[in-house]
């Protein structure tokens, strides 16, 4: 970044990595090793937001086997897309107590903030 525009270079962790996860359990679906990527980014210092869509979203549900559990305890923010969780017929009291619903509306804003590192699973 540019010193001389009042804005000096980012600090270790300080870029954001937006981390979207749109598949499931099973055959072809979620990779444990994603989620364990979104809990091992956070735990090295980095502000990771770990947003589930799509079958993704089961990630969030508290008794689910593969879990984003460990990425939220390691510091990640945690995000379910409301359109998905409600065409699955879940609710927000089975989900991890630290998951937060968003709209697209506040997904797009983060995609667009500045130096974000998106991964879409």
């Amino acid at each position: 970044m540019n010193e001389e525009a009042g804005q000096g270079v980012r600090p270790p962790g300080a870029t954001p990595h937006l981390l979207i996860e749109s598949q499931g359990p099973g055959a072809g679906g979620a990779d444990a090793g994603f989620l364990r990527d979104a809990r091992d980014l956070a735990r090295l210092g980095h502000r990771v937001q770990l947003l589930l869509i799509q079958e993704g979203v089961g990630a969030a549900v508290g008794a689910a086997p593969w879990s984003a559990r460990e990425a939220a305890a390691a510091g990640a923010e945690v995000l379910v897309d409301d359109f998905s969780l409600t065409q699955r017929g879940l609710c927000a009291a089975q989900l991890l107590p630290t998951a937060r619903i968003v709209d697209m509306a506040e997904v797009s804003a983060r995609l667009l903030e500045p130096d974000v590192r998106v991964v879409w699973h």
